[in-house]
């Protein structure tokens, strides 16, 4: 808006990433490690396919298309056949992004996916106690306690909602991120002071915002998964909130960011 960046820069005082895509994992596995057709394997924190070099099958001045598929590397973390299409839309003032996860294989194939981009902190460089999500809809004021390792434990910590506004401030992260599941809101909206960044998800389940405390970032992520709960040892198909895909089937999950001036 006006010239500004309002994606957050890499730095790794603090976190070297902008945008990760997470798949065929959100969060982590216990012990970084994936159980899938009897086999235990090494799975990374929210799965390997950021760490990929996808293939650009279309590139334009408004539009992009991204395509992940398996391959031997893949099959090292992930024993299952898939392809991984992302498209990219840019409109006047939002962006728009499509995933389409399709199983290329032919068994049942369990996958999450994520979308984990960081935005600036203030986002116009204000105060970052100025700023505020709000939800589309009334959320429950509880969100998972994450244990150490990355794995979400049974307890709960109170999100200070007011209504659907949750005020923002670096103390929230202090104990982790905070996992709104089975949201009911499809949509919220980053506000600040001179600007408002509004995010809308579809074919997702969960939000999750984090931050580390005194960064100038925040993270507004869309997840359809999450981290493994404590002493989960059971398959990825029968991890919790897991999407089970049918061979030959395909599944797609929606974003929109759009920027509006105070």
């Amino acid at each position: 808006m006006a010239g500004r960046e309002l994606l957050w820069a890499p730095d790794p005082a603090f976190w070297n990433a902008v945008s990760p895509v997470l798949f065929p994992v959100v969060g982590w596995c216990r012990d970084g490690l994936a159980r899938a057709k009897g086999r235990i394997l090494p799975m990374p924190a929210h799965g390997f396919a950021s760490a990929r070099m996808f293939d650009a099958q279309r590139i334009d001045a408004a539009r992009a298309r991204f395509t992940l598929t398996d391959d031997e590397t893949t099959q090292a973390h992930y024993p299952y056949r898939f392809r991984l299409d992302i498209d990219y839309a840019l409109h006047p003032r939002a962006l728009e992004i499509v995933a389409r996860v399709t199983n290329a294989g032919d068994e049942s194939m369990p996958y999450a996916f994520g979308l984990h981009p960081g935005f600036r902190w203030p986002l116009f460089g204000e105060a970052q106690q100025d700023h505020r999500i709000v939800f589309a809809q009334d959320e429950r004021a509880q969100t998972p306690v994450i244990a150490p390792g990355g794995l979400f434990s049974s307890a709960l910590r109170d999100a200070p909602l007011s209504g659907r506004t949750l005020a923002l401030e670096p103390a929230l992260f202090a104990q982790e991120a905070l996992c709104f599941l089975d949201a009911r809101s499809r949509a919220l909206v980053y506000e600040g002071p001179s600007g408002a960044l509004a995010v809308e998800a579809e074919g997702f389940a969960h939000w999750a915002l984090w931050s580390r405390p005194g960064a100038p970032f925040l993270c507004i992520e869309a997840w359809t998964g999450h981290g493994d709960p404590v002493g989960f040892a059971g398959e990825l198909a029968d991890k919790p909130s897991m999407i089970l895909l049918a061979p030959g089937a395909s599944r797609a999950h929606r974003a929109a960011f759009s920027l509006s001036a105070a």
